[in-house]
Parts: structure tokens; sequence; C-alpha cells
């Protein structure tokens, strides 16, 4: 039994498994060939993007894996400045076109506002009738799980006053260093199942000494210790890359950070994302 086989059941029954496979930067020419060897290896969980630009690749390699569709979870994202019912509809149709499969195992809000005006201005009502867009396409059994992304307490709390459908998962910015713990708490409460997004921090707790030695003590590498640290918080860990032997070598944490250890890495704090605070998610907002 590795992490490969491992999964968690999210509210609604379904099952998704511990570990998925990030795509973002992955090109779309590229996607097909990374999934496949992705499921080669063992990942079951594919987690892209509208945003990403690689829909139709990823969908590629989904379609061509050595294992039927059924075996994998497939998650893809309603893009950001998507805050109206009719374009939300369309928007998920092209998704589901794009990838080239009859339904999607997971769609999510990528955010509570567009990039540009990342937690800025009041975007509930656009939230709202996005969210009820996908809950009809998930009544419509054309998605089987629902959620969001980059959402707050109070972003959820929103979607909560008129949803019909708690949302299944909030995928997160979540690693050693960045360990947003009222939030996940928040979702654990509500059975929201969070996804832990760039749990190596974009590659910026690369060079972080006290990890370093951590990982060293463990006799494993960085990323490792890192990914199993978000899959300890009972979150799923979507580290992301297109080289096979990272893949593997992402996947091979049957280890356990101690409990010490564990308060260590929550307590770390000021990651510095370096060139990489261009992207809102990193900006510290």
């Amino acid at each position: 039994m590795t992490i490969l086989n491992e999964t968690y059941t999210l509210a609604n029954g379904i099952e998704m498994p511990k570990l998925g496979l990030g795509t973002w930067f992955i090109d779309d020419d590229k996607a097909a060939d990374a999934v496949r060897a992705a499921v080669e290896i063992g990942y079951r969980n594919i987690d892209t993007a509208q945003a990403y630009g690689n829909e139709r690749g990823v969908g590629e390699g989904v379609r061509t894996a050595a294992v039927p569709r059924e075996d994998l979870f497939l998650s893809t994202k309603l893009a950001a400045e998507i805050k109206d019912y009719d374009e939300a509809v369309a928007s998920i149709d092209a998704s589901l076109q794009k990838l080239g499969v009859e339904y999607i195992d997971l769609m999510l809000i990528h955010s509570p506002q567009p990039w540009d005006d990342f937690r800025g201005g009041d975007y509930a009502e656009g939230n709202r009738a996005a969210w009820r867009a996908l809950e009809e396409a998930h009544q419509a059994g054309k998605l089987r799980s629902i959620g969001v992304s980059n959402f707050r307490e109070h972003d959820l709390d929103n979607l909560l006053q008129d949803a019909t459908v708690v949302p299944h998962v909030n995928q997160l910015l979540v690693h050693a260093g960045n360990t947003p713990a009222d939030l996940l708490a928040y979702c654990e409460a509500k059975r929201i199942l969070v996804e832990a997004y760039s749990p190596i921090a974009h590659g910026a707790i690369l060079e972080n000494a006290e990890v370093k030695a951590m990982a060293e003590r463990y006799g494993v590498s960085v990323p490792q210790l890192c990914i199993r640290y978000t899959l300890q918080l009972d979150t799923v860990s979507l580290p992301k890359t297109a080289n096979p032997d990272h893949m593997r070598s992402n996947a091979d944490v049957d280890f356990e950070i101690s409990a010490a250890d564990m308060e260590a890495l929550r307590g770390l704090r000021d990651v510095d994302y370096g060139e990489h605070t261009v992207f809102p998610v990193y900006s510290g907002k």
C-alpha cells in the first residue's frame, strides 16, 4: 500500500486520491505525455484549470492513459473572471469539450475574485451565480463533485447562504511556511476537504536551512518532507511536475513526521517566493 493507493472520501461519498498531479505551467503540447507518465507511475488524481491553457492536452492524456477513464479523478477550474451564471454554464460545457470527456470528477471556482482584483472587491453575487451553474451541472451528472479554490471563511459563508450543495473541496495554498490553521479547521467543520496546492511553496522552501536539516534527519528530500507534511494535515497534496523522476520521488512519502516536527513546520512563517510574488496567490494578499 503506497500513498498512490490511498483516498479520502468526500462528503458526497466519492473517493478522491490523496496525492495528485498538478499541471500548472505544463504546456498544452506536453500535458498529455505528463499525464500518461503519471498514470503509468500510479497517479490517479490529475488537476488542471481553464486558466492553465492545457485542458486539451490533459484531456488527451486522460483519454489515452493506460487505465480506464473511471479509474482517474480529473479536476478542472472555472476561470476566476467568470462571475455570471450564463458564462459559467457555457464555460463548464467548454471544459467538457476541451477535455474531451463525458464528465469531470471535480470542478472548482478558481478564485473568489478575478485575478486582477485578487482579495479586492465584492463578487459575492457573482460567486453565488457561478456556484448555481456548478450545482446544476453536478445535478445533471456533468460534474461528480464541485468546490472552490482560494476561498476564505467569509467567501464560503457567502456561498452557503443559498447553496443546495456545500462545496466538497476547497483548494488552497498550503505548505510548511503557510499553514492557514483557522481556515483548515473551518473547512473540516463543514466537511469540506482541503487540497494543498504548491506543497513545495513553488520551490521557495527548497533552500530553507531548518527544513533541509529536518529532511536530512528523515533521510528524505525537502519536497518529500513538504508533501508528507500536507498529507499529515489531512489534505490532498498536489505537487506539480512534468518530470517522471520527480513524480516517482514525490510519491515516495511512506514515512511519518513526528508530532514535534509537524508543530515546527506549522510554525514556519515568511517564505520568500522571490520572483513568483508576481502571481496573485504568492503576493501575500
